[in-house]
C-alpha cells in the first residue's frame, strides 16, 4: 500500500465521499484492502480510513455475553424486562408497548437505537422503562434544538439542503442529481483507494 499518496487534502477528499457510499460499494473498498466487511455503515468507513492512515484493520465491535439473550431466561415484554440482544425487536408488539407506556407519538428513532447499542456494547443492557424514559427525554430535548443528521446520512443532508436552495424541483429531479452526486463521490472515493493500494 502506497500511503504517501495520501496526502492531507486527498484524505478529506476521501473521507467526505465515503459517506457518499451504499453499503456494497463499501464492501467493495474494503475487500479492495481486504479487510473485513461486517458491521455498520459508519464502522466500514471508520475502517477503511484508519487502515488507509495507520495500515491497522478495525474490526467491528461485539457485544459481550452481560448483554446476550441466550444467558437469560425467556422475558416477555414489561417495564422491567431486559432490552436484551438477540430478543429485543422492532416489532408491532414492541412498539404497542411504548406507545402505551409512553404515548401514541412513540416510533422507533436513531438515537433511541445508537443509545440501546451503545449500553449492549458496554454489558450493560436497560430495562424497557429505562428505554422508555431516555426516550422521552431525548425526544423533548430535541424538541428544542435540531439535530443535524448524522454524516453518514447524506442523503437527508442532501434533501435537506436542496429543499431550502431549490425547493421547486420535482422528485425526479432530486432523485437524478442525488444519483449523480453519489456516482461521482463514488468515482472518487475508488481512485483515491486504488491510488493507495497501487
Amino acid at each position: 500500500m502506497n500511503q504517501r499518496t495520501l496526502t492531507q487534502e486527498k484524505l478529506s477528499i476521501l473521507t467526505d465521499a465515503l459517506y457518499f457510499l451504499k453499503m456494497t460499494q463499501l464492501k467493495r473498498a474494503c475487500d479492495l484492502f481486504q479487510l473485513p466487511t461486517e458491521g455498520k455503515k459508519i464502522e466500514l468507513i471508520k475502517r477503511i480510513l484508519t487502515f488507509v492512515q495507520t495500515g491497522k484493520i478495525i474490526h467491528a465491535p461485539t457485544i459481550p455475553e452481560e448483554s446476550h439473550a441466550r444467558n437469560y431466561p425467556v422475558q416477555a415484554i414489561s417495564s422491567s424486562a431486559l432490552m436484551l440482544y438477540g430478543s429485543y425487536k422492532n416489532d408491532a408488539e414492541t412498539r404497542a408497548f411504548f406507545k402505551k407506556i409512553i404515548g401514541p407519538h412513540f416510533h422507533f428513532t436513531a438515537f433511541g437505537i445508537d443509545w440501546l447499542n451503545e449500553l449492549w456494547l458496554n454489558g450493560n443492557p436497560p430495562t424497557y422503562q429505562e428505554f422508555a424514559d431516555y426516550w422521552s427525554e431525548e425526544t423533548a430535548r430535541r424538541k428544542d434544538k435540531r439535530v443535524k443528521p448524522k454524516d453518514e446520512w447524506r442523503y437527508i443532508n442532501f434533501l435537506q439542503h436542496m429543499q431550502k436552495e431549490q425547493p421547486s424541483l420535482s422528485k425526479t429531479e432530486l432523485m437524478k442529481k442525488w444519483k449523480k452526486l453519489q456516482a461521482d463521490n463514488a468515482r472518487t472515493a475508488f481512485e483515491i483507494l486504488q491510488s493507495i493500494k497501487n
